[in-house]
């Protein structure tokens, strides 16, 4: 079975699918190792990692880099968090996404935020570029290639975040897109509307208060993803180990 058919296949299961998030080869290393069956690069922590800002402030063909290098070295499904696609147009945002399925990517996380400026890109032209991803997608050979449209309505504390979901997710759905991925939904009630109102998975992120798998699956959610939770535990337990091995003046601490 390809990678592709694969990560399609963890969608289908009788059970969630947690996504790890890694942002370089050894957090996937390490999150492969430790059982999870699909790897979802995050852009943010791949920009901070690099010692740049989210928000495409990275060059693609740095993301793209990493993306290779985990790909090429861990035997499970790699989607790819690619932002809102890092191209001025619909165009290069197509052949962005075609980089990511070229080199061994099963998928993308592609969002509706605008970057130069606040809000949601209008509901057609993001319904018009989903499009144009399926049928590039298609006429290349990866009909498998997995869309999950992430929409910020949520993120962004729009007015009514829940209709304006509702709308976009269908519409994203029709459009080609393969899942529908809505960080920022934290509401049990709306959660299980949601997933109930469309037939594609449901992609949560996880939160402070969002975080039973077991309660996320009976809410009718398919698929949850840590973010940049990983990359920022990481870093708050480096700065404690450093700060506590110089005001202890004792480097024990690392060999505990």
């Amino acid at each position: 079975m390809s990678r592709m058919k694969e990560f399609q296949r963890l969608h289908e299961l009788n059970e969630l699918l947690v996504l790890g998030n890694a942002w370089d080869l050894p957090s996937a290393h390490v999150l492969e190792k430790a059982g999870f069956k699909a790897i979802g690069t995050t852009s943010w922590g791949i920009a901070a990692s690099l010692g740049y800002s989210d928000g495409e402030a990275i060059d693609f063909e740095l993301q793209l880099a990493v993306i290779q290098r985990i790909v090429n070295h861990v035997q499970i499904p790699v989607t790819a968090d690619i932002e809102s696609g890092y191209g001025p147009n619909d165009e290069a945002i197509v052949t962005n996404v075609l980089k990511v399925a070229n080199l061994g990517g099963v998928g993308i996380n592609i969002e509706d935020s605008l970057k130069a400026s606040a809000g949601l890109k209008r509901l057609s032209e993001q319904c018009g570029l989903l499009a144009k991803i399926r049928i590039a997608l298609d006429n290349s050979g990866f009909g498998d290639f997995f869309i999950n449209a992430r929409t910020d309505p949520y993120l962004l504390n729009l007015q009514d975040p829940l209709n304006e979901t509702l709308t976009r997710s269908k519409h994203y759905v029709e459009s080609g897109a393969s899942g529908i991925f809505v960080p920022g939904l934290k509401d049990k009630e709306e959660i299980k509307m949601i997933s109930s109102s469309t037939s594609a998975p449901l992609n949560v992120m996880a939160l402070p208060d969002l975080t039973d798998c077991d309660k996320l699956k009976e809410l009718g959610v398919r698929r949850l993803s840590l973010g940049g939770s990983l990359y920022r535990k990481m870093t708050t337990l480096l700065e404690q180990c450093a700060v506590e091995m110089l005001d202890s003046h004792d480097a024990s601490i690392l060999f505990e």
